[in-house]
């Protein structure tokens, strides 16, 4: 797969993810606390699970923060990885201040090399390469059936 189809694969992804987190967004909120006292919700574990599905695909290993934790020994070979925070900003999306990301990111060599960054609540895009430069859509959730 070449990076341009990568980089249509992680902006759909983050999207779509962000508009399952909205959902959850105007919803009344159930909050757990993880092994690090950090707060997860439904919206996490949902929006990692709709990147996980849209980023098997390309058959690179995902470091996700709701994902399984993978030895850096295990992980430090990797020649490329996805890094994906699927709700970033969770104590912000629990108070309701509409201020939380989607982020996602392909690291090659060490280096990262495309980016999709989806604001749910502001319907904004930011997304990029190291090819193409990077770019900021509004309504971004308009191109989601893409």
């Amino acid at each position: 797969m070449n990076r341009e189809a990568l980089l249509l694969t992680a902006v759909k992804a983050s999207i779509r993810a962000g508009l399952a987190t909205l959902e959850v967004y105007q919803s009344d909120l159930q909050v757990e606390v993880k092994a690090d006292k950090s707060p997860l919700t439904v919206a996490d574990t949902r929006s990692h699970a709709i990147i996980v599905r849209h980023l098997a695909g390309t058959r690179i290993p995902i470091l996700s923060e709701e994902g399984k934790a993978i030895p850096y020994a295990e992980r430090r070979s990797w020649p490329r990885l996805w890094i994906v925070d699927p709700l970033d900003g969770t104590k912000e999306f629990i108070k309701g201040l509409g201020e939380f990301t989607i982020n996602i990111a392909l690291v090659e060599g060490k280096r990262p090399t495309l980016a999709a960054i989806f604001v749910p609540v502001k319907r904004t895009l930011y997304f990029g390469s190291t090819e193409a430069g990077s770019y900021r859509i509004e309504d971004a959730d308009v191109i989601a059936g893409l």
